[in-house]
C-alpha cells in the first residue's frame, strides 16, 4: 500500500494545557535521547524505533509517519492537528492515521477521535499590499 495522506477536517485542536503535555512527551521521548518522535514546529514525525546511527543519524529505524501542526492556533498556545501522513513502511507494520494520531495523542489522555475540532481559516488578504 502506498503512503497515506490524510487532511484532518475539522482539525484537531490541543488547548493549551494538554498541547503543553503532548509536547513535553515527545521532548522527553526524542529520537536523540533514545526515543521514537522527532518534532519541530511544524512536523511530528514518529520512527519504528530510537535512532542508531552514528553521529545521531537514523541508522536503521524507519518512519512511521508524519503529523502536520500549526503551533498558536486558533489562540497563543494552542496547536492544530491539520495533517497526518502513514509511510508504506507503516502501514506495511500495521500503522493507521488514527494510530498515528493517537500515539502522540496519548500523553494528554486524549485520542483523534475525542480531540476538540476547529477549521483553520484562511489568511485574509495581505492589509501591505498595494493594490
Amino acid at each position: 500500500m502506498p503512503e497515506e495522506i490524510t487532511v484532518i477536517r475539522p482539525s484537531a485542536l490541543l488547548k493549551d494545557q494538554d498541547a503543553h503535555q503532548v509536547l513535553m512527551a515527545l521532548e522527553e521521548r526524542d529520537v536523540s535521547k533514545g526515543g521514537v518522535w522527532s518534532a519541530t514546529a511544524g512536523l511530528w514525525q514518529r520512527y519504528d524505533k530510537a535512532w542508531d546511527g552514528e553521529a545521531g543519524s537514523r541508522g536503521g529505524s524507519q518512519l512511521v509517519g508524519t503529523i502536520g501542526v500549526v503551533y498558536g492556533t486558533p489562540s497563543k498556545y494552542d496547536i492544530t492537528i491539520y495533517r497526518a501522513t502513514v509511510t508504506e513502511y507503516g502501514h506495511e507494520s500495521g500503522w493507521s492515521v488514527d494510530r498515528l494520531c493517537d500515539d502522540a495523542l496519548q500523553f494528554a489522555d486524549l485520542t483523534l477521535a475525542s480531540c476538540p475540532r476547529t477549521t483553520l481559516t484562511q489568511p485574509g488578504p495581505d492589509p501591505f499590499k498595494q493594490s
